[in-house]
């Protein structure tokens, strides 16, 4: 993983605040979690998920702080390792699509603990998962295996979960069990 934090491919402007990959792990860790992207709080800090949404991700696998943070049990290797810059119309923009291509072949094969794999976002279950579900059907439907597909957690999802009523009663206490398991913790 030192190759990819010092990563300069991507320049200006694809990366209007400049290359700051993000990503946390060590060979011993048995959660992965593929996200999109680091946000601008994320790349101010140089920590994953360093806003509201890494807190509302926190909350549902049911992690600590602490625990979450810990390299040595949960390694975060998003689709695209830097901020990509803010989007037109809100929100940020698309991972770098080089980046995943380049940087997972590389890392994600050094992680061979890894019992479960957190598919963040519909640009991270696009990578892993080859299927034309709708993400309310990828959620539900795949419950079992080496990867559990996820919605993004920011703002925009409470009106998802509004519509979506099993993701907390159904969705959540699965999500919280097997990060458990794959974590080793009864």
């Amino acid at each position: 993983m030192g190759e990819a934090r010092v990563c300069t491919l991507c320049t200006a402007p694809q990366l209007p605040l400049g290359p700051k990959p993000i990503l946390q792990g060590a060979l011993s860790a048995k959660l992965l979690i593929i996200g999109q992207a680091p946000g601008t709080k994320a790349h101010m800090s140089g920590i994953p998920w360093d806003d509201q949404s890494g807190k509302r991700l926190r909350e549902w696998t049911g992690l600590s702080d602490e625990q979450f943070y810990d390299p040595e049990k949960v390694a975060i290797v998003p689709a695209g390792l830097c901020y990509p810059g803010a989007a037109p119309g809100g929100g940020d923009n698309p991972p770098i699509r080089q980046c995943a291509a380049i940087w997972h072949p590389r890392i994600l094969p050094l992680l061979k603990h890894v019992r479960l794999t957190l598919l963040v976002g519909l640009y991270a279950q696009k990578l892993y998962l080859k299927d034309r579900m709708t993400l309310s059907e990828r959620v539900r439907l795949h419950p079992e295996g080496p990867f559990l597909p996820l919605p993004h957690p920011s703002w925009r999802v409470a009106g998802w979960i509004k519509q979506n009523l099993w993701f907390e009663t159904e969705t959540l206490p699965r999500l919280r069990s097997r990060v458990q398991q794959a974590l080793g913790a009864r």
